[in-house]
């Protein structure tokens, strides 16, 4: 699934944030690098895509899990390494699987095994953690994002202005601001809302390369179904 596509489908069905954990400083102490540089990243982006956008231009085609109509409106694709300029990707060694305890986390804030299971060899591989401490990275990282109430899963389809979507979850997440994030669209649909954090998930922080990879057009569809 490219980083910059939509195929990643998935996270956890749209619900308020909780703050981040006070230990979240503890996922770097639980895990180890996979191999020498990992770890050695700027800051992290939460990614968080429309489901429904996702379904009917690809998933249910392929059959996509996510797809089965219980995971309207965002859902997590990823938590990617990023720095000031481009970012770090499959630092790992080919073929290393999660084991059993590090899916069964994973499976509480991804839709699907298998995108899991491909966030952690490509981004994941990057973080310098294990693959449980990644996976709880990425649960506390979503936990940090509240969902405005306007995008939470509408009934019907919308067409919205890409700024306000974004002043929408500026508004929902204290200390965020607009150069903090990045409103994605494909097909003039919306596609993704990336969301910048500190390496330590404890607030938001400024991500220029991010940023102005945001959508270019003023207005998208944002389909319900």
């Amino acid at each position: 699934m490219p980083r910059f596509g939509f195929g990643l489908a998935a996270l956890v069905m749209l619900s308020f944030g909780m703050p981040a954990p006070a230990n979240a400083q503890s996922f770097w102490s639980r895990g180890k690098p996979a191999e020498q540089g990992a770890g050695a990243f700027d800051f992290y982006v939460l990614s968080l895509s429309w489901s429904n956008t996702f379904c009917a231009l690809t998933g249910k085609a392929r059959g996509a899990r996510q797809c089965d109509g219980s995971n309207p409106g965002f859902v997590l694709h990823g938590l990617w390494p990023q720095n000031e300029r481009g970012f770090p990707q499959d630092c790992g060694p080919d073929g290393r699987s999660p084991a059993r305890a590090a899916m069964a986390r994973a499976l509480e804030v991804f839709p699907e095994a298998g995108l899991a299971r491909h966030e952690w060899r490509k981004h994941g591989t990057c973080s310098g953690l294990s693959p449980e401490a990644y996976f709880d990275a990425a649960a506390s990282a979503r936990a940090r994002v509240m969902i405005p109430p306007g995008l939470q899963a509408p009934r019907v389809d919308a067409e919205m202005d890409v700024q306000a979507i974004e002043r929408a979850f500026v508004a929902a997440n204290p200390g965020l601001r607009a150069d903090m994030l990045a409103v994605t669209c494909t097909r003039n649909q919306l596609e993704e809302v990336r969301v910048c954090l500190t390496k330590d998930l404890r607030a938001f922080r400024p991500c220029g390369e991010v940023n102005a990879k945001a959508c270019r057009v003023r207005r998208v569809t944002v389909p319900a179904s």
